[in-house]
């Protein structure tokens, strides 16, 4: 994350670790989620999932389908469990992502949940578009020979 690590308030809720392993990312993007008070709750607990998650413009909207925000046990009116969640953007941002994703058949992934320096919940979406599996073996090579690089570089140096 570009985000500074020593502000109090920046907190990384959940992190789609798979995402630059499945995607090539192209471009990424900041948006806003709308949440229920007994999700940000359970968000403050660390109960959440988007590793099966994606988001799809649908009807001038942007929705994040398939997320998953624990239940929180104190909660008076408890919210479902993995209901679709409406994502903020500007109109601008919106029809990029529609063209994106609908003339040029990339994918909207959702990479990172997190906590900004005002303790508002954002989310980082990745415009991304779906890895062969040749180009996984590739991704993979590359990272282990930096891996045994490094080994080399510490052992010779």
């Amino acid at each position: 994350m570009a985000k500074p690590k020593d502000n109090p308030n920046y907190k990384v809720i959940a992190d789609n670790r798979r995402a630059r392993f499945d995607y090539a990312i192209e471009d990424d993007l900041e948006v806003g989620i709308v949440l229920q008070g007994s999700e940000v709750k359970s968000l403050r607990e660390n109960s959440a999932n988007i590793a099966e998650s994606y988001a799809a413009v649908e009807d001038g909207e942007l929705w994040l389908v398939n997320s998953y925000i624990a239940p929180y046990n104190r909660a008076m009116f408890p919210h479902e469990e993995r209901r679709r969640r409406k994502l903020l953007v500007s109109r601008k941002e919106l029809s990029k992502l529609w063209n994106e994703t609908q003339r040029k058949g990339m994918t909207l992934v959702p990479m990172v949940l997190y906590f900004n320096h005002k303790g508002m919940v954002k989310m980082k979406i990745g415009i991304a578009k779906g890895k062969k599996n040749h180009d996984k073996r590739e991704t993979q090579a590359k990272r282990d020979w930096g891996r045994q690089k490094q080994r080399l570089l510490k052992t010779a140096g």
